[in-house]
């Protein structure tokens, strides 16, 4: 398989709905919407698409549904970008299952949470890895102390970057400090931003890769400001990035999903909405989350970055 490596920016995607009684919840997943998303997210500069993470609502989908979003993705985006499929499990054995589907589909790379619903130890969460990289697609590691309360510390990302296949760390910590750390202790390893409100600072202590959110709703500007920190110009990248950072502190939230797909209806894409247990934002944070995406929405507008 080709070793592809896991950088640029990825969109984590939403997953749009339609309405339908006989579907779960009532909500459909619908494909040709969603297909019609990553080739927007492609055409406007983003270099892939992580279908099935969280912000992709994988936890909330039936088997089917979660193998044919992560198919749909890889078709639309075909030779003009990478997908990295996420293949989240409880337990390795779930995990490895979701990579060996990845890989029979074509897709570039998975990207893995440690185990969910665990609070795995360090020898458990090599396990874990073992199984997966054992497929042989490039893996991305996931580390996410917030959700799964396991926290793959630097010497531990050090560790797992000993093998094979495994190529990439997204970051979710918020410590920025740990993307010198990791690439002191594992200088092969890509270090991946995964939280939009470190993102830029991340990018330049060295991070190349941006596993990131708010792109589904401003997909160029994300772009733009990837190549900017990369190519060092922090004046221009701060005056893109610090009238966004309210809007995208949002990506760190617990509604994050609903924070998102709101942004996406404000720019005139489709969000909708979630499947349970997420439900409608209360009026309180949809007020605050509105005035925080109307700003940017409006500095971007006074400041447009050509797509």
């Amino acid at each position: 398989m080709t070793q592809e490596k896991l950088d640029g920016v990825i969109v984590a995607t939403a997953l749009p709905y339609a309405e339908d009684g006989s579907a779960p919840a009532g909500l459909r997943v619908d494909l040709d919407r969603y297909a019609e998303h990553c080739r927007w997210l492609i055409e406007n500069g983003c270099r892939g698409i992580g279908p099935n993470g969280s912000l992709g609502e994988y936890s909330s989908l039936t088997s089917e549904e979660r193998r044919a979003v992560a198919r749909t993705a890889i078709e639309a985006v075909g030779d003009d970008g990478i997908v990295v499929v996420g293949v989240h499990g409880v337990g390795a054995h779930q995990a490895r299952e979701w990579a060996e589907k990845a890989a029979e589909d074509g897709a570039h790379g998975v990207l893995c949470l440690p185990p969910t619903m665990y609070r795995a130890n360090t020898a458990e969460v090599m396990h874990h890895y073992e199984q997966v990289a054992s497929v042989g697609l490039p893996v991305m590691v996931y580390n996410n102390p917030i959700d799964t309360k396991v926290d793959l510390l630097p010497p531990v990302v050090a560790e797992l970057a000993r093998l094979d296949n495994v190529v990439a760390v997204k970051e979710f910590s918020g410590d920025v400090r740990r993307v010198l750390e990791i690439r002191e202790l594992a200088p092969a390893l890509t270090v991946v931003a995964g939280a939009d409100d470190v993102a830029l600072e991340a990018l330049l202590m060295g991070a190349t890769g941006w596993f990131a959110g708010f792109p589904n709703v401003f997909p160029a500007e994300s772009a733009h400001l990837f190549s900017l920190a990369q190519q060092g110009k922090l004046t221009e990248a701060r005056a893109l990035y610090e009238p966004l950072v309210a809007a995208f502190r949002w990506d760190s939230r617990t509604e994050f999903v609903q924070a998102i797909k709101r942004g996406m209806e404000l720019v005139g894409r489709f969000g909708g909405p979630c499947r349970p247990p997420r439900g409608p934002l209360p009026e309180d944070k949809l007020a605050a989350l509105d005035a925080d995406l109307r700003r940017a929405i409006a500095h971007l507008a006074a400041h447009p970055v050509a797509a």
